[in-house]
């Protein structure tokens, strides 16, 4: 049961339900969806049962939860924390990052084949020859490489789409093949 940010609920109201939910079987675990640090804190006040996921929108090229940490002190794009060190955070309160549009390039943008990313697309491709992959399998797998255990939200009715994802468990990138596909996104390194 993900908690979205829409739902106006009162605070009494909303523990109620998820009271509801959770004592008759019907949910086992919550979550938010695009949910800060301090709206995650929140939220938990109100509600009994512990959050442990929120769904987040996270690719290699829309990857600023990494990058601002990577990029701290520099005067980049990705040093601008937008999140409130929304990693650190569901890390240090084992949250679960679920990763939704893990091939897009932005709201509404592909990354495969995009004119914006041939870099990076191509690098895919090789690292796909490389696993006898294909590249949404690469992509999947470089958010499975991350150390925060991300899960990956698939978003796909294609049975032949799915199991690429589901490859992806199969393949451990190398930090090399991890950064390498990070800096073809366009993402500087210290």
């Amino acid at each position: 049961f993900c908690i979205n940010h829409r739902i106006h609920i009162t605070v009494s109201g909303l523990n109620h339900v998820c009271d509801v939910l959770f004592e008759s079987g019907k949910v086992r675990h919550f979550g938010v969806s695009n949910h800060k640090p301090m709206q995650i804190a929140l939220l938990q006040k109100y509600v009994c049962q512990p959050l442990v996921v929120n769904q987040v929108q996270f690719s290699i090229p829309v990857s600023n939860l990494v990058a601002n940490g990577m990029e701290v002190n520099m005067e980049t794009p990705g040093s601008i924390d937008h999140d409130g060190s929304l990693l650190d955070y569901c890390r240090l309160h084992d949250i679960t990052l679920q990763a939704g549009h893990h091939s897009d390039a932005g709201m509404e943008r592909m990354l495969f084949g995009s004119d914006e990313y041939p870099e990076l697309n191509q690098k895919l491709h090789v690292l796909a020859e490389k696993y006898n992959v294909s590249d949404t399998t690469i992509a999947a797998a470089w958010i499975l490489r991350h150390p925060a255990n991300m899960q990956i939200i698939t978003g796909t009715t294609s049975e032949s789409r799915l199991k690429e994802i589901i490859a992806a468990c199969e393949i451990t990138l190398t930090r090399e093949e991890w950064y390498e596909l990070y800096l073809a996104a366009g993402h500087p390194l210290p």
